[in-house]
């Protein structure tokens, strides 16, 4: 299969200024590589501020990587013109977080999921809102609600309107930033499956962010473990819950509540918290934190290799056997 999207050691940092003291380097993105292709569900995971959300920016061509290579279907985007972008854009979509402010308050959501097609100059006027009205149709929206405003949807309505928008341009790619986070859990079950079905029915790709386990664990076919700023292990979905390598991701799988209290294992979370981006330590950038680390682990990073059971993984002690 061919990628829709590749980074390769893909790096982006933000400078801070402070006042009366010296600026500082945030290490947003470190080293950042994995591909996404045709029509999969790609899951990226992590603790809030490793970088998924960059990530996602990245891809979408909001940020300019500091370092690296971000290339969707084979064209690097540090090479497209701005008007170049703009066409692309039509392949790549992203759903956000939080639906309210990805919406216009002041334009029914008829108008805004149509928009899309306006601004690339698709179909006529009369075309372009019958498509949005079959869209929204697609998405579990009656056509009534299509000169409602946004205020006056429920959550689920107005995450629904963001997905409408974003697949009525039949996009290759669709970048999930946490979109099913700011809604209720009965409603994130209807979301999380109607975004599957929709999948389905249009073929796109799935970039889906997220550090919601049991959510990824449904929608998507591999995964992506993020910890300040780097990728340390790559997996089928199945192999890496039933049988994780890194210690970081066993921590992460482990942390997931159990509700049967019978099925409930003793957990191995890491001690301390997350070091800051903006002086990640030597090495391992997990050491400090790990139970397994040696003295390896704390001068020398380790990278990012196949370990012969379907998994990639960034770990000195898993890439010598001893974990």
């Amino acid at each position: 299969m061919n990628a829709v999207v590749e980074l390769t050691d893909v790096v982006r940092h933000f400078r801070i200024k402070r006042f009366l003291a010296p600026s500082q380097q945030v290490r947003a993105v470190d080293g950042v590589s994995f591909a996404v292709e045709e029509g999969e569900s790609f899951g990226l995971v992590g603790e809030s501020g490793c970088g998924k959300t960059t990530v996602g920016r990245l891809v979408l061509g909001m940020l300019a990587p500091t370092g690296g290579q971000v290339r969707v279907d084979g064209t690097d985007l540090a090479s497209l013109s701005t008007g170049e972008m703009r066409k692309l854009r039509r392949h790549v979509q992203m759903i956000y977080q939080d639906p309210l402010n990805a919406l216009d308050p002041r334009m029914p959501i008829g108008d805004q999921i149509a928009e899309g097609l306006a601004v690339h100059g698709i179909g006529t006027e009369a075309e372009r809102k019958a498509r949005a009205l079959g869209m929204m149709g697609a998405v579990g929206l009656s056509a009534r609600l299509a000169d409602r405003y946004p205020h006056e949807l429920s959550g689920g309505q107005q995450q629904r309107v963001v997905i409408a928008r974003a697949l009525l341009l039949e996009p290759r790619l669709v970048v999930c930033d946490e979109p099913v986070s700011a809604l209720d859990v009965s409603v994130q079950a209807q979301v999380v499956n109607l975004l599957a079905e929709l999948q389905q029915r249009y073929g796109c790709a799935y970039l889906f962010i997220s550090h919601n386990l049991a959510v990824v664990r449904h929608i998507c076919r591999r995964i992506a473990v993020m910890y300040l700023g780097a990728v340390v292990e790559i997996a089928e979905r199945d192999e890496l819950f039933e049988r994780p390598r890194h210690p970081y991701t066993r921590a992460l799988i482990s942390a997931v509540p159990v509700p049967d209290p019978a099925r409930r294992g003793r957990r191995s979370l890491p001690k301390g918290e997350p070091p800051s981006p903006t002086n990640p330590p030597a090495g391992c950038r997990f050491h400090p934190r790990c139970a397994f680390a040696v003295e390896r682990c704390r001068h020398e990073a380790p990278k990012l290799l196949p370990d012969g059971e379907g998994h990639v993984v960034a770990c000195h002690r898993v890439a010598e056997g001893e974990i």
